[in-house]
């Protein structure tokens, strides 16, 4: 009884151990309320942060010179 009960709960321990974990894609949008250039990259992150309740936001280069980026978990 007590090696059968050892053997279900290793069983049990691999079946969690390798099941797959869901994790939250992130999505990229350009910011809806920075405008101009974007030169730091911690003012972006802030106001993507408190007025576009996004994840984080960060400065990049891209065909419109140094723009905001606001990061979000992607809308399933």
């Amino acid at each position: 009884m007590t090696k059968s009960f050892v053997i279900f709960a290793l069983l049990c321990i691999c079946f969690f151990l390798h099941s797959p974990t869901a994790e939250a894609k992130i999505c990229q949008r350009y910011s809806q309320t920075w405008s101009g250039r974007c030169t730091k990259t911690s003012h972006c992150d802030r106001q993507c942060i408190k007025w576009e309740d996004a994840r984080h936001g960060a400065c990049h280069q891209d065909k419109r010179g140094r723009a905001c980026f606001c990061y979000f978990n992607c809308k399933k």
